[in-house]
């Protein structure tokens, strides 16, 4: 069996730790499986580029992915192919894969990869499995994709030097991180940070009811104030929800910062390196059992397969505990 690998969109952290798990399942199975790597991405396939494996072949072989548990990003590079979004773009993937003889393809990526995963698994007569690789933790099918646990610990250790800029000057800071349709790492990060504040796509609230908490924390002593907003809230970021909140009667003198791309890079913590090795050998024996058009994931400690339909169209919420959770710790 030929399978080729592909991290598309943007780069998370445990990608090159999943793909060591793929390429070390494979090379260990007893019916004789190569792993080709397709550098970045869907666009990568387009053109026909290839990791260079061992040899002199594209091959992946065990030696070629040792030492990526600790490494950040993908040795495998990423993009985004617009030529790929075109139906005449599948169908030129198509005659790459049939031409080069792989038998299956694997997906590692957000919502824009799987759904090229889909589009794939319509139009091509092998097999394809997703694996969900984003730090914005927006997949259904899956309680964590790959790179969320790393993104917020990232995250936290910003906004714990925040803090302290925040209490030296008696400021409040608009902290934007990433999070377009799922506010999980803007959550996490105002839970684990002892932020006052988080501001999510998926609970609105009027300038008026925050300005109005944060002339009670003022009144009660508290001098510098953190407020965690994810990218995609309602209020249009970190910048905006300031000037909104300014023009509301924010008592406290502010400040904003967006964290933006750096939440991506760094090495993996543990947790996605754990998450990242199951999840890539997962995907190789849901090949090994003839599963297609699924995305491997990992809900209540179980290992679960998922249509990628499913995993696209329905909408991954955060988890309302934890904004209960958020309201308490915060008050």
């Amino acid at each position: 069996m030929r399978i080729g690998v592909l991290c598309s969109g943007g780069d998370a952290p445990g990608m090159n730790p999943c793909l060591r798990s793929i390429v070390r399942t494979a090379c260990i199975s007893d019916i004789g499986m190569e792993v080709y790597g397709i550098r970045h991405g869907y666009e990568g396939l387009l053109t026909e580029e290839f990791y260079p494996g061992e040899n002199g072949t594209p091959i992946m072989g065990i030696r070629s992915v040792s030492g990526l548990s600790k490494v950040g990003g993908t040795i495998l590079k990423s993009s985004r192919s617009k030529r790929f979004q075109d139906p005449s773009g599948v169908k030129q993937a198509v005659k790459v894969l049939q031409k080069y003889g792989f038998d299956a393809l694997i997906t590692i990526g957000g919502n824009g990869t799987q759904k090229g995963a889909i589009d794939l698994n319509a139009a091509w007569d092998g097999q394809v499995i997703g694996i969900p690789g984003t730090i914005d933790n927006d997949l259904y099918g899956s309680d964590f994709t790959i790179g969320f646990a790393t993104a917020v610990h990232t995250a936290v250790e910003a906004v714990d030097k925040l803090r302290d800029t925040a209490g030296s000057h008696e400021l409040m800071f608009f902290v934007e991180v990433m999070g377009r349709h799922c506010g999980d790492i803007a959550l996490s990060t105002a839970i684990a940070s002892g932020a006052e504040i988080a501001c999510i796509p998926e609970a609105e609230e009027s300038p008026e009811r925050i300005v109005a908490k944060l002339k009670k924390i003022k009144d009660d002593g508290k001098v510098s104030v953190l407020a965690i907003v994810a990218e995609g809230d309602e209020s249009g970021g970190a910048y905006a929800m300031q000037k909104t909140l300014q023009e509301a009667g924010n008592p406290f003198e502010s400040r904003a910062v967006v964290l933006g791309h750096v939440l991506r890079g760094g090495s993996p913590v543990a947790a996605d390196r754990i998450l990242a090795s199951e999840l890539g050998n997962y995907a190789v024996s849901a090949l090994l059992q003839g599963e297609t058009g699924k995305m491997v994931g990992k809900i209540k400690n179980e290992l679960v397969l998922t249509p990628l339909e499913e995993c696209v169209h329905k909408h991954r919420t955060v988890d309302a505990d934890q904004l209960r959770l958020l309201q308490i710790v915060a008050s």
